[in-house]
């Protein structure tokens, strides 16, 4: 045959797709993500039309591409892309090329993207669609090195605008593997584009990914002072300066809103800063101000909501979490937990669990289950709380074990530790190496005064998950609460404070060890450090009484009535202050 190839192509491919009955391509099990966006550029409908070589269209070819394209449509898109590389390593023809990284693309995979891409921009090296493409998945897949001169020759074009280039960049940097390696590449670009926001965000950005939390400040404040208005810049650094201090934060916030007042991610930002500030108040003043001009905007009807119900403000976070019912919310089980917790802290069981029952299935389900089960045994309905549990339908180890961790939690408040004992011994006989259900049943042990089995159940779950901080910290506090074997006990403190430094659990006890110890200021600064983390009355507990052997008695006094108002049951709290005739 004489015609053209690439005459026929564009019906040939129409064809194919009318002749194929569309069926949907199967989920891929790599992600859930959509797949990567192919960039486009802006030649199009101005440029020359490429040179295209002269193949003719033979009979065998024209077979090829018809099944081919067949191939992708009924879901065999690993045939379908195998045909099209070969017919465009064959012909030279940039159109298939492209045709293969789409499929490529759709499949999420990057190395056969990157053989399409490659061979697309060898047969049009002068489009910048395709030189786009390459880069994106280069500098995604961590060839930062190989993506950089397609990037310069992208600048230096003017076939894409400098800002599109650097968004594009920006966009993709959270799938790069060698983050140094690309703050490297973006850093090179970006020094010929100084008085570019978009170049400095870029760098901002490969910054931060690679941890170089200064310098990601330090661009993203030049990238705002370029274009002082834009909202992306103020909030990449203010949620940096938020992981040292929540006060530099807010500070940064409130510069740019006074200059910008109508920025609403700004303002919501500030808003949350001022929450983590645990300046309340404050907090709720800027929440209800941008609710006036946003009255129905889930990201401010949320956290009224919480705020309120913080405050125990019952009917005002009621109205915000059923106002946020009426919004376009994506996920709707949160407001229901809320409301049900509500309805639970004013004692309304019943109704709390109407708000539960509504919970579909998703990370919000067995808390709800659980929750539903202990409002049961809160009105002292014990065996329908355990009915119900046991009525729940888990479909996995991992759901059943979350059932019978609740089953216990609700026998231990009812103080039947012996019954939450041996449930949970029963399901160890089942999964003997789950470490839910060993660090749990070590918990109870000790209530129990099986010590030898504490211990034994803890030092089994730190041989099978060395990095189970809790489980070194439960063993240290159990040594140092008893005033046995100091050292070991520190120790194994210190291990789980290495591996979570942060926690005011594991905090707490490291000041209870130093007590113990006889290092009385350290212990006070350890304490009082955990207590401002999570003023509970454990805490409370342990503070007061390394304050009142410190001669701080006044101190241990104060703090010990405050959070005796908090939580005016606990035992920990009411048993120290019995010993100190408090």
């Amino acid at each position: 045959m004489n015609k053209s190839l690439y005459a026929l192509l564009p019906a040939v491919l129409l064809a194919a797709c009318a002749q194929a009955p569309i069926q949907q391509r199967p989920a891929t099990a790599v992600s859930s993500d959509p797949p990567p966006p192919v960039a486009r550029s802006p030649r199009s409908d101005t440029a020359p039309a490429v040179a295209l070589p002269k193949v003719d269209l033979t009979p065998e070819m024209l077979y090829d591409l018809m099944a081919a394209e067949i191939a992708n449509q009924r879901g065999a898109s690993a045939v379908a892309y195998s045909k099209f590389i070969e017919l465009a390593e064959r012909t030279r023809d940039p159109r298939l090329a492209r045709r293969a990284y789409e499929i490529a693309a759709e499949d999420r995979d990057d190395e056969k993207a990157m053989r399409a891409l490659r061979l697309w921009v060898q047969s049009d090296p002068d489009n910048a669609e395709a030189r786009l493409n390459l880069a994106r998945v280069l500098l995604a897949t961590g060839h930062g090195d190989e993506a950089e001169p397609h990037l310069e020759k992208l600048l230096a074009s003017g076939e894409v605008s400098i800002t599109e280039v650097f968004s594009q960049i920006n966009r993709i940097l959270a799938r790069d593997p060698d983050r140094k390696g690309t703050l490297r590449t973006i850093q090179h670009l970006a020094a010929k584009y100084p008085g570019v926001p978009e170049a400095r965000l870029a760098v901002a950005r490969a910054a931060a990914a690679a941890g170089e939390d200064d310098l990601a400040v330090t661009e993203a404040r030049a990238a705002s002072k370029l274009k002082p208005d834009w909202e992306l810049p103020v909030l990449m650094s203010s949620t940096l300066l938020a992981k040292r201090s929540a006060a530099e934060a807010s500070a940064e916030l409130k510069k740019f809103i006074d200059a910008n007042p109508k920025s609403l991610e700004a303002r919501l930002a500030y808003a949350r800063s001022l929450y983590a500030e645990k300046k309340y108040p404050e907090a709720t003043a800027e929440f209800h101000s941008i609710e006036r001009s946003a009255p129905d905007n889930p990201d401010v009807l949320f956290p009224l909501a919480l705020l309120a119900l913080d405050a125990k403000d019952y009917p005002n976070a009621e109205t915000y979490l059923k106002k946020l019912l009426d919004t376009d919310v994506r996920d709707r089980n949160p407001v229901y937990l809320y409301l049900g917790q509500a309805a639970e802290e004013q004692k309304k069981y019943a109704q709390a669990r109407e708000w539960w029952k509504q919970i579909s299935r998703g990370d919000q389900y067995f808390p709800a289950q659980a929750r539903i089960a202990e409002s049961f045994s809160k009105e002292g309905k014990m065996e329908e709380a355990r009915n119900f549990l046991h009525g729940v339908p888990a479909t996995s180890n991992q759901q059943r074990v979350q059932l019978v961790l609740a089953e216990a939690q609700i026998l231990r408040e009812a103080n039947m530790n012996k019954e939450a004992f041996d449930l949970l011994e029963k399901n160890l006989d089942k999964l003997p190496n789950n470490p839910d259900l060993l660090y749990e049943s070590a918990m109870t042990a000790e209530k129990l005064s099986k010590l030898d089995v504490q211990e034994t159940q803890l030092k089994k779950l730190i041989q099978l998950k060395p990095d189970y901080a809790h489980a070194y910290n439960a063993l240290g506090y159990s040594l140092a609460d008893r005033n046995e074997r100091l050292g070991e006990a520190r120790d194994l403190i210190e291990k789980a404070l290495k591996i979570a430094p942060d926690d005011a659990a594991i905090i707490d006890s490291m000041g209870w060890v130093l007590y113990r110890l006889g290092d009385l200021p350290r212990a006070v600064e350890l304490l009082q450090r955990a207590y401002e983390a999570r003023p509970d009355a454990e805490i409370a507990a342990h503070l007061g009484e390394v304050l009142w052997q410190s001669n701080r008695k006044t101190e241990a006094q104060r703090l010990w009535r405050v959070a005796l108002t908090k939580s005016p049951g606990d035992e920990t709290l009411m048993a120290t202050m019995k010993r100190f005739k408090q």
